[in-house]
């Protein structure tokens, strides 16, 4: 079998940020990365859990919830994709910013946490979740759309 993209990807080469994943046709994967790879540190199931259902519900209703085409957590729990259709660079980091505010800041019922939605509502962390963002908000605020590149 031929080696997948994402397996392509030097993971000891990455630190936190967001990148440009993949470029697919006019999909472009942006891998957001909240902990260095293989380091012992990352995210906990109920804090990428609630993440995941924070991101997806802001990402889909924002002002770019029309290009946006998945929002979901890695499997090894450094951070999550955001696939995209039409945004600029600039345009999905700005989506990504504002996503990771709402989640810093957010409070009350979890958007789909029950059980006739999810499908392990129970695993679910808000105050984790929350300062998993609100770690996040520094590193992503600094950025620039010319720094979410893997080759930089």
């Amino acid at each position: 079998m031929e080696r997948i993209a994402s397996f392509c990807v030097d993971h000891t080469k990455l630190d936190r940020g967001m990148y440009l994943s993949r470029q697919d046709g006019d999909v472009l994967t942006w891998d957001i990365r909240m902990k260095r790879p293989n380091q012992g540190d990352y995210l906990s199931t109920g804090a990428a859990h609630t993440l995941e259902h924070l991101f997806a519900t802001y990402a889909r209703n924002s002002e770019y919830k029309d290009a946006v085409i998945y929002v979901g957590p890695m499997g090894c729990r450094t951070g999550f994709y955001l696939l995209t259709r039409g945004l600029t660079p600039a345009q999905a980091l700005s989506l990504t910013v504002d996503s990771f505010r709402f989640m810093a800041a957010f409070e009350g019922a979890i958007p789909g946490a029950s059980e006739v939605e999810c499908g392990n509502y129970r695993d679910m962390d808000l105050p984790a979740a929350k300062a998993e963002a609100a770690a996040m908000l520094p590193v992503l605020e600094h950025l620039t759309a010319e720094d979410l590149r893997y080759d930089k």
